[in-house]
C-alpha cells in the first residue's frame, strides 16, 4: 500500500515504519523531523496547519513517481501517530491544542483526499490512571475498551477528544476509522535498559497498569489493521499479553486491586486486554521482556 505516516520519527512511530516498509508498503513520513530510515520517504510538514496537511496528502511520495504519473497517486492509508507523546512536555494547553487541532486537520484531509482507511494514535491514558493526581484504580479487571474513559490532564483530554472527533468523521464518512488505545510503548533496548528496575520495584509499573507493548508488535498492529476492512469505527487496547512485572496475576491483585471486581485471568495475563485486537484482527504479540532478560529472579 501507499501509506501516509504522520509522526514516524518518534519513538513508537520509527519501528512502525520499520515494520511496514518490511511488509512491502511504500511510507512516506510526514513529521517536523526527517526520520533516518532507508526506504522511507519524508516530508517536514506542520500537522495543526491545515494547508499543509491537505498539500502533503495529494503529494508526491519521491521523484520517481514523476516518472510515470501526471499526478501524484492517491494514498490507500494513513497512520497518523504525531502528537506532543506525554504530558510535562510543553504548556497544558499547548499539548491539547497540537493533539486536537492535528487530528483534526489529518482526519479532514485524508479523508476529503479519498482515503477509506485511517488508524490514530489514542493512549492508554484515556482510562485515566496513567497522569491522575494520587492514585487511581481501575473500576475492574481486566480493563477492556468498553471501560469508562475518565481523563483529568491536558494529554489523555485531547486523545479522548480525537476519539470523538474520529468517531464523527467515521459516521459522515463511511470510511474504515480505527483508533489505538496504545500502552508504554518499549523499544529493543529498553528491556535490558529499564526492566530490571521493574522487577525490583513493581509500583513502577502501577500507572502503566502494569502492561507493556513492544514497539516492534505496534508495527505488526498497524499492519493488521491495514489488512482488516469493513469494521467502520473501532477503538482497540494495545499492550503485549503479558505482565511487566515478574509477579502473578493473582499476587498483582493482592498487592494493589484488593476488592476490585475481576474476570477470571491466567497466571501472567495482561490486565490491559487485547481480546478484542486478537479476536478482530489476529493480532499476536511476539517479543515480551522474557526473551530478553536474564532470570528475572537473578535481576
Amino acid at each position: 500500500m501507499r501509506i501516509l505516516f504522520t509522526g514516524g520519527s518518534g519513538k513508537a512511530g520509527r519501528h512502525a515504519i520499520a515494520y511496514l516498509l518490511n511488509q512491502g508498503h511504500r511510507v512516506v513520513n510526514v513529521d517536523l523531523t526527517p526520520l533516518d530510515l532507508p526506504g522511507v520517504d519524508n516530508r517536514i510538514a506542520d500537522m495543526t496547519d491545515a494547508g499543509q496537511m491537505f498539500d502533503v496528502m495529494h503529494s508526491w511520495a519521491g521523484y520517481d513517481e514523476m516518472e510515470d504519473h501526471r499526478a501524484p497517486p492517491h494514498f490507500e492509508a494513513v497512520v497518523h501517530f504525531a502528537a506532543v507523546p506525554r504530558l510535562l512536555m510543553k504548556s497544558d494547553n499547548e499539548c491539547y491544542r497540537i493533539n486536537t487541532i492535528g487530528t483534526y486537520n489529518v482526519l479532514d484531509a485524508a479523508l476529503k483526499a479519498g482515503v477509506r482507511k485511517v488508524i490514530f494514535a489514542s493512549s492508554e491514558t484515556t482510562y485515566g490512571i496513567c497522569f491522575a493526581g494520587g492514585e487511581r484504580r481501575p473500576d475492574y479487571l481486566p480493563i477492556d475498551e468498553d471501560h469508562p474513559v475518565v481523563p483529568e490532564d491536558s494529554y489523555a483530554m485531547s486523545k479522548v477528544t480525537n476519539e470523538v472527533t474520529a468517531q464523527c468523521f467515521q459516521r459522515r464518512s463511511g470510511a474504515d476509522i480505527y483508533g489505538l488505545r496504545i500502552n508504554n510503548v518499549i523499544e529493543p533496548h529498553e528491556y535490558r535498559a529499564n526492566f530490571p528496575a521493574y522487577m525490583a520495584n513493581p509500583d513502577l509499573r502501577r500507572r502503566n497498569i502494569f502492561a507493556y507493548i513492544d514497539a516492534r508488535d505496534l508495527g505488526q498492529m498497524v499492519q493488521r489493521c491495514l489488512e482488516t476492512d469493513g469494521l467502520g469505527y473501532q477503538i482497540f487496547n494495545v499492550a503485549n499479553r503479558d505482565h511487566s512485572v515478574n509477579l502473578t496475576t493473582e499476587e498483582i491483585i493482592a498487592r494493589y486491586y484488593q476488592g476490585l471486581p475481576a474476570k477470571p485471568m491466567g497466571p501472567r495475563e495482561t490486565f490491559y486486554s487485547i481480546k478484542k485486537a486478537e479476536e478482530l484482527l489476529g493480532f499476536a504479540p511476539e517479543h515480551n521482556w522474557r526473551m530478553y532478560l536474564d532470570d528475572p529472579r537473578e535481576v
